[in-house]
């Protein structure tokens, strides 16, 4: 064995560090993976809306195994990696040490499924496979197909075809096979086994225009402000705004779609500019009445202050810097209209003495809505 291939992993360049993040799966499209269960309420978009967005957490088990900067690295590849594949958009993300968030718009599927019809759809269904699978396992499970269908049995191979059709456009399985695939690496660059993840990542159905997706754009990005990692979101590697700003498309395109702007206007419709101004309001901390002590980190103490003053209400701009429950425990978020219409479209779901849907965040001076009413500890 050589020097190189003895060295510890961790003292690799970082592209080899991540070759097997970048390598190609070698399962067949379509293969089920192990099943997961968990009691938490989950609520999907089901109605006439062509797409639904969602507040995606998770954290590591116990919260004890934490990432350093190459894990990171991974895990956000891995995100964009799947993304792509599931046809998933991420408006923006998160990476921290021991969890991550996700805002992720998860398009109508019978829509998203179209470019898949007619006589050159299989063909386009291969090439968008190439995201995930090798060369040469694609043209395994094409020789498979063309098998069963001069046997007779075509019936078989276009349920193949709809096995892998299943996987596009749900949430739940992008976010397992986001976990599921990080896990594997993970465990391989540590020489360890069993479970990486917690639980069940927690999601919030989260109105996808307006003001509840600009409000938890900047929950998310905020974060390594608020544990004190940095001073400005810029700065922090892995986050969908330090990317943006970077340069990628991709990042500033959902950026742009939570604040409403043309999927280009990054620039031309200044939502750069719009989106720092929401990031970055006067004042950085919060500090006790003797102004010596930081009580809590985040950006904007002087309108925090001034706020609380008048009202004791928190502003929308308020509650992203802080650490909002609603914005992991809502279940559903938006305004009234949207909140009592899902609520509507799947009542089935819930007590039937339950009479409304949407119940007000009394701590939001701005009419927000969630699904559920926290009564304990909401904001802290």
């Amino acid at each position: 064995m050589t020097p190189r291939q003895s060295a510890h992993p961790q003292s690799l360049p970082l592209e080899e560090q991540l070759v097997g993040v970048n390598a190609k799966t070698g399962l067949f499209p379509g293969a089920r993976m192990r099943s997961w269960s968990g009691g938490r309420l989950r609520v999907l978009g089901k109605g006439p809306l062509e797409s639904y967005c969602y507040h995606v957490m998770s954290r590591t088990n116990g919260g004890e195994i934490r990432f350093d900067e190459v894990e990171k690295e991974a895990l956000r590849r891995v995100i964009w990696r799947m993304a792509e594949f599931c046809g998933v958009k991420v408006v923006t993300y998160c990476i921290m040490g021991n969890h991550f968030h996700l805002l992720a718009e998860v398009p109508h599927r019978e829509t998203w499924l179209q470019r898949f019809e007619g006589p050159e759809g299989e063909a386009r269904l291969f090439e968008h496979l190439r995201v995930l699978y090798s060369k040469a396992y694609l043209g395994l499970l094409r020789e498979d197909l063309k098998d069963l269908r001069e046997r007779g049995m075509a019936t078989l191979a276009q349920e193949r075809i709809e096995a892998v059709k299943k996987r596009f456009c749900d949430l739940s399985l992008f976010v397992k096979e986001v976990k599921e695939r990080f896990s594997r690496w993970y465990n391989k660059r540590h020489g360890r086994r069993g479970t990486l993840w917690m639980d069940r990542f927690k999601s919030v159905l989260v109105e996808g225009k307006g003001e509840a997706l600009r409000t938890m754009a900047a929950y998310i990005d905020l974060n390594p402000v608020r544990a004190g990692l940095v001073k400005d979101p810029k700065d922090y590697r892995w986050c969908g705004y330090a990317e943006a700003l970077g340069g990628s498309r991709r990042a500033q395109r959902g950026l742009c779609k939570a604040l409403g702007k043309p999927v280009d206007g990054w620039k031309t419709a200044r939502a750069a500019a719009a989106y720092r101004c929401l990031l970055h309001v006067e004042g950085r901390e919060v500090r006790d009445a003797q102004n010596e002590n930081v009580m809590r980190r985040g950006v904007s103490a002087e309108k925090t202050r001034a706020v609380l003053a008048e009202s004791g209400k928190l502003s929308m701009a308020d509650l992203v810097k802080l650490r909002v429950r609603y914005f992991t425990d809502g279940v559903i978020l938006g305004s009234k209209a949207f909140v009592d219409g899902i609520f509507e479209a799947q009542r089935e779901r819930f007590s039937p003495k339950r009479k409304t849907g949407a119940k007000r965040i009394q701590e939001c001076e701005e009419p927000l809505y969630a699904l559920r009413q926290l009564r304990v500890n909401a904001v802290g």
